[in-house]
């Protein structure tokens, strides 16, 4: 697989990569730009309330280590009214406006890490790829997570190659509840302290309109007994800003994608 993403990585001219500081993206950067050097790869971070900012943070670590060419900016999406509405496909707004922005910085061919599992999921930002014409690596050489992380190891990317999941903080919020930024960094905050305190394989903060859920894997949510939930629910709280207090806080299991509602078309 690595022989194939070669292969269509160089028959690419001057590309853009579209980094988001997940591993999908960060394992395209450094391959990219090893293979082809950062005369011919740049790399576009977009920053927002809805980026947490220990990815922008790794990005810029990586790009230190690699020595890449960096942009940073503001995709402007909490400027745009479709996107902050939060309907089911949010997400067609959020990559177009980030497509849109890199394009006006660069006429470099934009890359994305989308890789061939996200075939199987409601995936709206493909669509917006493909009105934007983004080219996905990953897809052109029939490359799936598990292989990525494969690539990550064997490229000696270390944590990155393990790294969880971590989809945008607007993904928590049930749709049509209005995307607001400090509702985000209550967000941010909640899922931090709840890794602190319980270090959960996975957790999602999701916010619905009857209230707060606090989702874990299975085996994590097993072990936290009824004083822990009670405990972290008192901590919860505090964290929270005017417009979600009082409201309850409830505990379930993961579901991906459980905030999407409503027909995905």
């Amino acid at each position: 697989m690595r022989a194939a993403l070669e292969a269509v990585l160089t028959s690419l001219g001057p590309s853009a990569v579209a980094v988001s500081g997940g591993v999908d993206s960060m394992t395209l950067a450094v391959f990219a730009n090893r293979l082809l050097g950062n005369e011919h790869i740049t790399m576009m971070h977009a920053v927002s309330p809805a980026v947490p900012p220990e990815a922008t943070e790794r990005v810029k670590d990586w790009a230190k280590r690699e020595g890449w060419t960096l942009r940073i900016l503001d995709a402007g999406e909490f400027g745009d009214s479709n996107y902050l509405s939060n309907p089911v496909n949010r997400c067609f707004f959020c990559k177009s406006n980030l497509y849109s922005a890199i394009a006006s910085l660069s006429d470099r061919q934009i890359l994305s890490g989308a890789n061939t599992d996200d075939l199987g999921e409601y995936r709206p930002g493909l669509d917006a790829a493909r009105d934007h014409g983004v080219r996905h690596p990953y897809l052109e050489a029939g490359i799936d997570k598990k292989t990525v992380r494969a690539l990550a190891r064997d490229f000696g990317l270390g944590g990155l190659a393990e790294l969880p999941a971590s989809p945008c903080l607007s993904s928590r919020v049930e749709t049509a509840i209005a995307i607001d930024p400090e509702m985000l960094k209550a967000i941010h905050g909640v899922e931090r302290l709840v890794n602190e305190r319980l270090a959960p394989k996975t957790v999602r903060c999701r916010i619905r309109r009857s209230g707060l859920v606090i989702e874990m894997d299975p085996t994590s949510l097993a072990n936290a007994d009824g004083e822990q939930r009670d405990t972290l629910s008192r901590s919860i709280a505090g964290l929270l800003p005017a417009s979600l207090s009082g409201k309850p806080i409830g505990f379930e299991p993961y579901r991906n994608g459980s905030a999407f509602v409503g027909v995905k078309s």
